[in-house]
């Protein structure tokens, strides 16, 4: 399968070459594109026809993919609000004190009657269990852990219980649930995410039983009759908010079960004196609150097993709680509709649980590995920066070059007329000792571009124009006209300080090193959009440069500023036109090729970044789309032998792809601790991941000679520059997946350097 098939690259057939080359102050004419391998420059200056090439029109970008990716956030918002809920997180309630409550005759009966509530009639009423006969009950389960071996216990002493279950759990354990049932146990209703009834509205109350109804129904098939609200206790211990909530429950129609002996086992207080919380005294019958979750239960296991053993001397019979009292069965059985409401309730608390586990371990993986990542490119950088003082490479020192080369400059140009006067003066101004021409390719501007850098007159300076073939043939165009074995590529709206050229062609004097990237600097840096790009430059991108350098497997010398030996771009066929990030295409094929590629520190060059967010965009969503293009152009390197394919693809892949789609669970995942939880562990992450960045941007500044007080933008970065940078990311996967053919993204030019 050929790349194009894939990602939708554009491969245009090489048409016949028809051309006229001048120099600077000559009448214009015109060019098509030039075939690959490169020809060499015609002689003389005759105009020839051109046969006109059909282009292929790039397609719409892709937007339904956009209502996919919101649909995507919602559906993750959706599982961690249910998640939060089921874990009592979201609308999050506890056992508050309750205010001083007015006498009652209502709630003095309550308090004196028995643990069994029937609320449902006009007056209440009550019931106690019979002599010798207790009902041992266990709240918050079931729990994967400590229910099995409760469920044991009972088993060997042939007891039976009543487990009021929290809806959420009963979701999240449908075999453990289905276990109690069928041992003969019982179920009640402990409400959904262990809410407490007393402090929440009528119909969160309502929710939280119907909720945990609809998840028994799910997962068993059955209703209950029973139900206990938490943080409850004996009814001497009612209180008037409490009386409240157990009259809604009791108009939903549940018998409502507190307790007589409240062992507070959750205290953890000690197997004996759990013990001697739960015996009855005098032979009276009672109902026996325990926990079987909510923590280590451990010493309820052990305590329950001696307890029914005292229990069994004295002649107790331990049974469910509606057993206990002669009454029918609390299970009943669910409809049809309700099973199959449960069914998805219970599969969607259980794919909501094990989806923020998920990203909790992604969050945990992806900010270590940006940590790691950090920390070794840091080190590498700081291994360059020695070698590059001591003048060393990393195979050992370049050889200098017995003369200075002859060296081309080739300026690809497309409507370029705000900078381009300030590019081709910055280019002849150099304090390069050498023979230097300068070739500048019109690729068929709609501007001026061709005609200023005509009229500066300048020695040394061509300008070529041909039609529009995109930027890979007008470099091609320069490649076959120029007249030098050493080349440099520059864009046209970059310039060079003087001794720049003379640093970026010194590595070359290495036969090894076919290309050789230069330090890229934002020039346009006084608005926050150009801060943030300046600390990308200089952090993002040299930084990672200089780790590169090391590692020998550098993914791309930028557009911007590089230096090719001739023979390497020759033995490669040209710049290739099957992407758009002709950069990176041909700098992979350099690395496959078994060329070395160089980063030169001291070899600046100061280029106009874009100036507004639809600007950024544009530029970066065609990088990003050209670098995928490239990657899979390039994806069999991977088993080839040679560093490049295993460490070079490996790192896009991870950090420059998968990372940055990954990223929005970062945000989200943010913002939901920050709204279900404690704000200060997120602040406290978040504060210390910018304080390790802006550690690693002040050594990158330092290592580039840069101001520190850059950095003052750093943190406001996170807020928008992030966002749009893996925005990016995902419109680029998801139009290179879409197969649809990107059209170049063109940026206006401001002529920062017009000056």
């Amino acid at each position: 399968m050929r790349p194009q098939d894939v990602l939708g690259t554009q491969v245009w057939p090489p048409p016949n070459p028809a051309e006229t080359v001048r120099p600077a102050a000559s009448a214009t004419t015109t060019l098509t594109d030039l075939t690959v391998p490169l020809p060499e420059p015609p002689s003389g200056g005759e105009k020839q026809p051109a046969p006109r090439r059909r282009r292929r029109r790039g397609q719409a970008d892709p937007r339904g993919h956009w209502f996919l990716v919101a649909v995507g956030v919602v559906l993750m918002a959706g599982a961690l609000l249910l998640n939060g809920y089921a874990v009592n997180a979201v609308g999050e309630t506890h056992a508050v004190p309750s205010p001083a409550d007015r006498p009652s005759a209502e709630l003095d009966q309550i308090r004196r009657s028995g643990p069994v509530l029937n609320l449902t009639g006009d007056k209440p009423d009550s019931a106690r269990l019979p002599a010798r006969t207790v009902a041992l009950t266990f709240d918050d389960g079931p729990d994967p852990r400590w229910t099995p071996q409760l469920l044991d216990v009972l088993a060997k002493h042939g007891a039976k219980a009543t487990f009021f279950a929290v809806g959420a759990r009963i979701a999240k354990n449908p075999e453990l649930t289905r276990r109690i049932i069928a041992e003969g146990h019982e179920i009640g209703n402990h409400t959904y995410a262990h809410a407490d009834l007393a402090a929440v509205p009528e119909w969160r109350l309502r929710l939280e039983l119907s909720l945990t109804q609809k998840a028994l129904a799910g997962v068993a098939g059955m209703h209950t009759r029973l139900a206990r609200p938490p943080y409850s206790s004996s009814p001497a211990a009612v209180t008037g908010t409490q009386l409240r909530a157990l009259h809604a429950m009791g108009r939903e129609g549940y018998l409502v079960a507190l307790t007589d002996l409240d062992t507070k086992d959750w205290a953890r207080p000690g197997t004996e004196q759990i013990v001697r919380a739960a015996l009855p005294r005098g032979g009276r019958g009672a109902v026996i609150m325990m926990h079987d979750s909510g923590g280590d239960r451990g010493q309820t296991v052990a305590a329950v097993d001696r307890l029914l053993t005292q229990l069994a001397r004295q002649k107790y019979r331990a049974t469910t709680l509606t057993s206990a009292l002669g009454m029918p069965s609390a299970h009943t059985p669910a409809g049809d509709l309700d099973r199959f409401v449960g069914t998805g309730l219970s599969l969607a608390q259980r794919g909501a649980t094990g989806f923020t586990t998920a990203m909790s371990w992604i969050l945990a993986v992806a900010g270590a590995l940006t940590l790691l990542r950090l920390l070794f490119f840091l080190i590498l950088a700081w291994v360059h920066a020695r070698r590059a003082r001591g003048g060393k490479r990393r195979v050992g020192r370049a050889p200098a070059w017995p003369a200075p080369p002859a060296v081309t400059v080739i300026v690809p140009a497309y409507n370029e007329e705000a900078g381009i006067e300030a590019t081709v003066r910055s280019l002849v101004n150099t304090d390069y000792p050498g023979a230097l021409e300068v070739i500048v390719v019109d690729d068929g501007s709609s501007d001026g571009t061709a005609a200023i850098a005509d009229s500066l007159g300048l020695p040394g300076v061509r300008v070529i124009c041909q039609e529009n073939g995109g930027k890979p043939a007008a470099l091609n165009t320069g490649l076959a006209h120029a007249s030098h074995d050493i080349l440099i590529m520059v864009d046209g709206d970059t310039v060079f300080e003087p001794a720049t050229i003379g640093h970026l062609v010194r590595p070359l004097a290495d036969p090894a090193v076919g290309a050789v990237s230069g330090n890229t600097k934002v020039g346009n840096r006084r608005g926050m959009i150009g801060r943030w790009q300046h600390i990308e430059y200089v952090i993002g991108f040299n930084l990672d440069r200089r780790a590169f350098d090391l590692l020998g497997c550098m993914p791309t010398v930028p557009g911007a500023i590089g230096a090719f030996r001739r023979s390497a771009l020759q033995e490669l066929g040209g710049v290739s036109v099957d992407t758009l990030a002709e950069d990176t295409d041909l700098t992979m094929a350099m690395c496959r090729g078994g060329w070395r590629v160089v980063y030169e520190e001291n070899a600046l060059a100061w280029t106009e970044a874009p100036t507004s967010l639809g600007q950024l965009w544009r530029q970066r969503y065609r990088w990003c789309y050209g670098t995928l293009q490239a990657m899979w152009k390039h994806r069999r390197a991977v088993v080839e032998p040679g560093p490049f394919g295993r460490r070079c693809l490996g790192y896009l892949m991870l950090f420059q792809v998968v990372l940055p789609l990954l990223a929005p669970v970062v945000d989200i995942m943010a913002i939901y601790s920050v709204a279900v939880g404690d704000p200060l562990p997120v602040v406290a992450v978040w504060a210390g991941f910018v304080l390790v960045q802006a550690l690693s941007g002040w050594y990158a500044l330092r290592l580039d000679r840069e101001r520190a007080s850059a950095l003052w933008v750093l943190p406001l970065q996170q807020f928008v520059y992030r966002q749009l940078m893996y925005l990016v990311v995902i419109q680029s996967v998801a139009t290179a997946v879409l197969g649809v053919r990107l059209r170049w993204q063109t940026i206006r030019r401001e002529g920062t350097f017009a000056a």
